[in-house]
């Protein structure tokens, strides 16, 4: 695929600017690279504000490793007991471990380690609900279809380690909260069937809460620090080098095909405006960690087995899990002498399971069921694609719904109802919510996609009132505005079906056996109830549409 940047971009020189010649210079006579350089410095990339929402993930993790350096120099990974004797006055002489006192150290004694502690948790955040936005972004344009599904797959990855990283992050520091997130944690492990008890005690060393010589902070630790923002930043860089090499999906816009890339260069448009918008983001997140206070950890106190602090919540992404705990009928098989607790390793399995799974299979799902086969690098508007929309927001719905489920005591109490009228209400609206969803969606995307047929059909109204001979009058109709014409004809009309069977009435080999009439089933349900949008090749077609409303007005009158 090639590359064109906009108006403005073609008039540059194809030369490394004069800022880092230099450099080029300097690089070319000891790595021979300057042609891999000036080949880069002028790569386009798309000017579209969904685009940055890869990036803020980007930032938020730059911004996690610099503020996680910082509060491991002072964080004690110790569950060894010590007697508090800091600045906290509510907790002194009390019993805690190193990890919790020296997280109390941070937040009251070490210069700016409030700060640094509430920008790395609003950072974590800011995190993941970036990765769940682009990937939301992804999905609904169909950007990962052909060739970009293993990028697709990395960010699926990276999302799932992103739930662990953060479990094992606000686990540190051994408060209340966090030690009642674990004790869950340790309750789903030894829930799995036959290997469950094996990682639960490879994980915490031994029995809960300590293991068996205070191990498991210390191994929550190394993998907070080392292990898995390694595995990240091995999957960043994957994933930034098969974009690079790919290069970017876009928009429809004029003067963008699947053979050229429309936009700004790298240098200096996008790395100006990448430069700003690390500031922005990071700006964002320092007034949040400055305004915004988030876990509190003096006021749970230290952890104790035997309590549990009243509203306990944990971080937006980890809450489907809660909710999914929390509805869960209490559902257990005995047999053999052994129990199976479905209540408890159905909501920890099986939403993350459908949701993860159903993602990772559906750009092989959707290439099998329609045959398309291509390289796509344009992205698609949702609503010309209803299936994959409907899909995508029967997913929200689903996780939204258990997302909330998990504050149905908070919903009780805030609202005045019962708490087991709520978990009820949860336990049918996870079910009927997606279904509605799917359906709503895909009517309004069938709506959106006659509007758009009309619009190029017919013309936009402008407001006009025309009057005509007879006397009637009707509405001037003109044509729609280059832009939006291009991005309306940017839709593809669903291809024809498959014949089922040759001129010799031979079947065809896609539509046989179970599989075969399965995808010729899928594949109907695709495409029959499509809206074609074509332009029309007479004329403009908008004297014609007044004097047929006209028509149509006075027959009606007659």
């Amino acid at each position: 695929m090639s590359e064109a940047t906009a108006p403005k971009a073609t008039a540059q020189k194809a030369t490394a600017p004069k800022a880092v010649d230099g450099t080029l210079t300097f690089l070319d006579e000891r790595l021979g690279s300057t042609g891999f350089f000036q080949r880069n410095v002028k790569k386009v990339f798309p000017d579209h504000w969904s685009f940055m929402l890869g990036e803020i993930a980007l930032y938020s993790f730059i911004i996690l490793l610099l503020t996680g350096t910082f509060l491991t120099l002072w964080f004690q990974p110790s569950m060894h007991e010590t007697v508090y004797d800091g600045s906290y006055e509510p907790l002194k002489g009390v019993e805690m471990s190193q990890a919790y006192a020296s997280a109390l150290h941070i937040s009251f004694d070490v210069r700016g380690g409030l700060l640094m502690r509430q920008i790395h948790h609003w950072a974590a955040i800011l995190f993941m609900a970036s990765i769940m936005a682009h990937m939301l972004r992804v999905f609904f344009t169909g950007a990962y279809r052909k060739p970009r599904e293993l990028n697709w797959l990395i960010g699926i990855v990276m999302f799932t380690l992103g739930m662990l990283e953060g479990l094992f992050g606000y686990s540190l520091p051994d408060d209340l909260l966090s030690g009642t997130g674990l004790r869950i944690t340790q309750g789903v492990l030894e829930s799995i069937p036959l290997v469950g008890t094996y990682g639960y005690m490879f994980l915490f060393g031994g029995e809960f809460p300590e293991g068996l010589n205070g191990e498991l902070i210390p191994r929550l630790f190394t993998l907070h620090i080392l292990l898995i923002p390694g595995i990240f930043l091995a999957l960043i860089t994957a994933h930034m080098m098969i974009m690079w090499h790919q290069k970017h999906t876009s928009m429809p816009v004029k003067n963008q095909t699947e053979e050229q890339v429309y936009g700004y260069p790298f240098y200096p448009v996008f790395m100006a405006k990448t430069g700003a918008y690390f500031l922005f983001t990071f700006g964002v997140v320092a007034l949040l960690g400055a305004f915004a206070q988030i876990n509190p950890i003096w006021q749970f106190g230290p952890y104790d087995p035997g309590a549990i602090s009243s509203g306990s919540q944990p971080d937006f992404y980890m809450g489907i899990l809660e909710g999914s705990l929390r509805i869960m009928p209490n559902w257990e098989i005995t047999a053999w002498g052994h129990t199976l607790s479905l209540n408890v390793l159905i909501p920890a399995l099986g939403p993350l399971g459908i949701i993860f799974t159903g993602a990772a299979v559906w750009p092989f799902l959707e290439r099998w069921v329609t045959g398309d086969n291509r390289s796509h690098h344009v992205n698609d508007r949702p609503r010309n694609a209803p299936v994959r929309t409907g899909v995508g927001m029967a997913a929200v719905a689903f996780y939204g719904l258990l997302w909330v489920a998990g504050a149905n005591d908070v919903i009780a109490d805030k609202f005045h109802v019962s708490l087991f009228a709520t978990t009820w209400f949860f336990r049918f609206a996870v079910i009927i919510g997606p279904i509605l969803a799917y359906i709503i969606t895909k009517r309004v995307c069938l709506g959106l996609q006659r509007s758009d047929a009309d619009t190029i059909g017919h013309g936009v109204e402008s407001g006009i009132i025309v009057a005509s001979p007879d006397g009637m009058f009707s509405e001037r109709h003109e044509p729609a505005r280059e832009e939006e014409r291009v991005t309306i004809l940017s839709k593809e009309n669903a291809r024809p079906e498959a014949p089922k069977t040759d001129a010799n009435g031979i079947p065809a080999p896609d539509t046989k056996g179970p599989l075969g009439m399965l995808r010729s089933r899928l594949q109907r349900a695709w495409t029959f109830d499509d809206i074609p949008i074509e332009e029309h090749g007479h004329g403009d077609g908008h004297d014609g549409h007044e004097l047929e409303e006209g028509k149509s007005q006075k027959e009606l009158s007659r």
